[in-house]
């Protein structure tokens, strides 16, 4: 009767909820902050702090003020804030986007707006000061020398 069968089916279902997309739909307005595991799809308004580990889309008609926290997001719509990313930020061509970004990777479609100090964070690789064409050997010239 109370047989540790009924344990399974509610854990199975919690990590369903944390892969399923969260949606913001079009025409609702929040304000404050959200935190979730799971991907969000924004095609309203946020006014505030979003934070998850999961992707980030913002439609065409989305908006984010505030401070936006994820892994990767696709942009169409508007952005004002921070925005701190530890993948890749892709901008279509209708996104509108200005503040401050910390993303590894960017890629931004012609036609977006990107007024924002960037910052991009990941695989670095070294600069080095020697020019990259190969070096010609010096010519030397000898001067006479100056008797006094």
């Amino acid at each position: 009767m109370f047989s540790s069968d009924n344990k399974k089916p509610k854990q199975q279902k919690s990590m369903e909820t944390s892969t399923q997309q969260n949606i913001i739909a079009q025409g609702t307005k929040i304000v404050g902050d959200i935190a979730s595991q799971g991907p969000f799809r924004i095609d309203g308004t946020v006014e505030g702090n979003v934070k998850t580990s999961g992707k980030i889309v913002i439609g065409k008609s989305g908006f984010i003020k505030g401070t936006l926290q994820g892994e990767n997001a696709d942009f169409e719509g508007k952005f004002s804030g921070k925005l701190i990313l530890s993948g890749t930020l892709s901008l279509k061509s209708t996104a509108h986007i200005e503040g401050e970004v910390h993303t590894s990777k960017l890629a931004v479609e012609p036609g977006a707006t990107f007024n924002a100090t960037c910052s991009m964070k990941g695989t670095v690789k070294a600069l080095t000061n020697e020019p990259t064409k190969p070096k010609q050997p010096e010519q030397t010239t000898q001067r006479p020398e100056r008797q006094a």
